[in-house]
């Protein structure tokens, strides 16, 4: 059965790639801290599972220092410029939607039709990992559509992609350390503290004062966390099964689906959410890396006020 180890080798290869160019790259004065942090994130993805909890922890600390210390710099990777681009988006035209509409397409079907194949009985990938089964095989085949469309080598793919790591940096690791943190606030209980407090603070009897906590909560807590999905178990066991739910008898597919939108209320406001918020400014060379944020803030807080009024109009029966 196929699970998610080629996936993980999949990317571990690239960020091996990333490493070697960066490490031959003369023109960037940092090329060693960058084949450094690359090649470490690259050993956490081929071997990871074989390093154990220490040798995994002491190499997020190192990732860490490289990072923090500005051990990080831009290069400058052997690649198109801006002249040649132009030229070929007026060759193709349109055609160059095609290679990255394949990879949409690809994991649409995978993930529908994946789980349902089966291999001597048994199901030919993990049923649980499917969708990224299939991303990952849509990479590839969007990969190969490029190289065929634009009659491109191998290692211009690699290049166009140190170059988006480089400007994107250390953030790209920060969805997945996030997540990480999410899981570690859950186990340590931080939830179950957080249900305690407000069941003391919120009067018996008040439903808006707890719908307005549950959903000002998750949107703080994503705020720190960056991450929807990483405050909604802590949220959601703390404040919203045993207080909106059992409590208040709240239908508990509203309330989750409606605290997860306010959720997303508190992405839109967070550098923590670098993927979205801090990534964009830096792919497009804005002056302000914050533009993004400034421009959602006056959409998020009123559609977090309206998040709360659903709740509380139509989650209890």
């Amino acid at each position: 059965m196929i699970g998610l180890a080629p996936v993980y080798g999949l990317a571990g290869l690239m960020f091996a790639a990333f490493a070697v160019l960066s490490a031959r790259d003369r023109r960037n004065r940092k090329r060693w801290g960058n084949a450094l942090f690359w090649g470490l994130l690259a050993v956490s993805f081929l071997a990871g599972d074989r390093l154990g909890d220490a040798g995994n922890g002491l190499l997020v600390v190192a990732l860490a220092m490289i990072a923090g210390l500005g051990g990080l710099g831009r290069g400058e990777p052997a690649t198109t410029s801006p002249e040649a681009r132009r030229g070929l988006a007026a060759r193709f035209g349109h055609r160059l939607f095609a290679p990255a509409l394949v990879m949409p397409a690809v994991v649409a079907a995978g993930a529908l039709g994946l789980k349902a194949l089966t291999f001597g009985g048994r199901p030919l990938v993990d049923p649980k990992q499917a969708t990224l089964i299939a991303l990952a095989a849509g990479a590839l085949l969007a990969l190969g559509a490029a190289l065929a469309l634009l009659r491109q080598s191998p290692l211009a793919a690699l290049q166009e992609g140190r170059r988006l790591a480089d400007t994107v940096s250390w953030a790209a690791l920060l969805p997945q350390a996030l997540a990480a943190l999410g899981a570690v606030f859950a186990l340590a209980g931080v939830g179950e503290v957080i249900g305690r407090l407000v069941a003391d603070w919120i009067p018996a009897e008040s439903r808006l004062t707890a719908v307005a906590v549950y959903c000002l909560g998750m949107a703080g807590f994503t705020m720190l966390m960056g991450n929807a999905f990483a405050a909604f178990p802590v949220l959601t066991g703390g404040v919203g099964v045993p207080i909106l739910v059992h409590r208040f008898g709240g239908d508990p597919a509203a309330v989750a689906a409606i605290g997860m939108l306010s959720g997303f209320c508190g992405t839109l406001m967070t550098p923590l959410a670098a993927n979205f918020n801090l990534v964009p400014p830096a792919l497009l060379e804005l002056p302000d890396r914050y533009a993004v944020i400034k421009a959602q803030v006056p959409t998020a807080l009123p559609l977090l006020v309206v998040n709360m009024g659903l709740m509380y109009a139509f989650a209890f029966p």
